[in-house]
């Protein structure tokens, strides 16, 4: 593996100053680094990766077992082995095919569950399960991070195919977020999913209280019209929930990587059991590709390893996602998550310290918006920003088809922006044609030369619809996963999350005034002061 990494890197001085553009000069660039998958083009060509450096890159791949750890994920072995788990949220997209874990066809129970929230959910949408003041107008979901973070991105995403009931998301303990969304909703008409596998999120079940008051001053039995999502099923009868709307799901299905199953209850009451089943068939298909496809034409694998060059080869801190698709403004935050909590680690699955960065900082905007925000530190500012552009061919409102092509223009133009550039030899000119000379020509040139030579991708698809966004968030879980096979990383843990959360419970009688400080730090305590004064 070592081996590989430094001829990874010694590529990667030898070209590093070459322009991308003297890539194309061949007229088969364009083909050769790009790659489909059920209607899905995958285009990595503006990217300063040559043909030498992509066989670096899957030498590595290959070398880090990448193959052999994919088949041991798709068959159940506990691959998260800090928790002892399986990591098998695969299995929720394709309950046909039996799967055996402990001794148990775990499929036979998934599917149990997932015909147990198609009738819930057909049941709410057509009427015969109303709430106390007639049928369901409107849901909440409660949950935080991967119980929020997904379904929200997805609802939004699938809004042309919403015919059920409006569905709102609460996460955020500041009471800002209940209060706004509760504002103007009726509680009679009201159905609450809270989303917690233990029923014991401090965020989640502080929001789930919250409504429950919210709903009690209207209806005469709140509990009613709850829903849980959570393996708890002693705690979510204490909470007055019926156990026929509890959907629990098991240890191997991470949370951001749930919305597949009962996590994704909020999409299928958005946009109904058999768009949702499109969903699925999506993800399947995409895990199907992922599994047949050679790692040269693979998805999955080239966006992962197009990551790992820019940011562990490269060395560029961050990676900016930026969907040309209004309705997947939510999909950057989500990756946030699914990327920065899987492979956000610093130490190798057998403990040591990595010798080498671990996953980027992963922001973005959807376009065209970011232009006329951060486009200008990409563009010109002195840190490279590898972009990863995503753009449909055809939007969903056909009688403003010219502003989708308007979209579409702009997405290509930032890329091809990005890539090319502008010398200042060619902002002289532009200039000089204004009529400007001598020292302050050169001076106002300048500031409109672009360095160019910035690498990007373009993921492109026909439409987004539920298949089509099954397909993306499963290439970007399988490309999370490749990353973290390559780099030696445990994918499936996040115990980062947990040093703040216990602190946070510890914070709580202080600023109550129940308890002391004398076991903090001189700026905690006295900021804790402050609040509590």
């Amino acid at each position: 593996m070592n081996q590989s990494w430094d001829a990874l890197k010694d590529h990667h001085a030898a070209v590093e100053g070459r322009p991308i553009l003297d890539l194309f000069t061949d007229g088969t660039r364009a083909a050769d680094f790009s790659a489909t998958a059920d209607g899905m083009i995958f285009d990595y060509a503006k990217t300063n990766i040559d043909t030498r450096g992509r066989a670096l890159l899957l030498q590595l791949a290959e070398r880090a077992g990448v193959a052999d750890k994919r088949t041991a994920m798709f068959a159940g072995a506990k691959i998260n082995e800090t928790e002892g788990r399986a990591v098998l949220h695969t299995a929720l997209r394709n309950m046909d095919t039996p799967l055996t874990v402990d001794g148990q066809d775990v499929t036979i129970a998934l599917r149990a569950t997932h015909a147990r929230m198609q009738a819930f959910a057909a049941d709410v949408r057509a009427g015969r399960f109303t709430g106390q003041g007639g049928q369901i107008t409107d849901v909440i979901n409660i949950g935080i991070g991967g119980s929020d973070l997904g379904p929200a991105m997805a609802v939004l995403a699938l809004a042309p195919f919403h015919d059920g009931p409006r569905v709102h998301f609460i996460s955020n303990v500041d009471g800002a977020h209940a209060a706004d969304i509760l504002r103007g909703l009726n509680p009679a008409t009201t159905l609450v999913i809270v989303a917690s596998k233990t029923f014991t999120t401090i965020e989640t079940m502080t929001n789930a209280e919250t409504v429950r008051v919210w709903m009690a001053q209207t209806v005469a039995n709140p509990a009613a019209q709850f829903v849980a999502v959570s393996t708890a099923a002693d705690k979510t009868a204490a909470f007055g929930i019926d156990p026929e709307r509890v959907f629990g799901f098991e240890d191997w299905v991470g949370g951001r990587y749930s919305m597949w199953g009962p996590i994704g209850l909020s999409i299928m009451l958005a946009v109904g059991p058999d768009g949702f089943a499109d969903f699925l068939r999506g993800g399947a298909a995409m895990d199907a590709h992922f599994r047949e496809a050679p790692f040269a034409q693979n998805l999955p694998v080239l966006l992962a390893l197009v990551g790992l060059w820019h940011n562990q080869i490269c060395g560029h801190a961050t990676r900016a996602v930026l969907p040309y698709d209004q309705r997947l403004s939510r999909l950057p935050a989500y990756l946030q998550q699914l990327e920065m909590e899987s492979n956000g680690k610093r130490v190798s699955m057998d403990g040591a310290d990595l010798p080498y960065h671990s996953g980027p900082v992963v922001w973005g905007e959807p376009g065209t918006n970011g232009q006329h925000a951060f486009y200008q530190l990409i563009h010109q500012g002195t840190r490279v920003v590898p972009c990863e552009f995503l753009v449909a061919k055809r939007g969903h409102e056909p009688d403003l088809a010219h502003q989708h092509l308007l979209l579409v223009s702009n997405c290509l133009a930032q890329s091809e922006a990005l890539m090319r550039g502008r010398s200042l030899a060619e902002a002289t000119a532009i200039m000089a044609s204004k009529g400007l000379t001598g020292a302050e020509l050169d001076r106002q040139a300048r500031h409109r030369v672009f360095p160019g030579n910035r690498p990007s991708t373009t993921l492109a698809y026909d439409q987004l619809t539920p298949f089509v966004l099954g397909q993306i968030i499963a290439l970007y879980e399988h490309r999370v996963f490749v990353e973290g096979v390559v780099l030696g990383v445990n994918s499936y843990d996040q115990w980062g999350v947990e040093l703040g959360k216990e602190l946070a419970l510890a914070l709580q009688p202080v600023l109550e005034g129940r308890a002391g400080t004398d076991d903090k730090d001189g700026s905690t305590a006295r900021l804790a002061a402050w609040f509590r004064s």
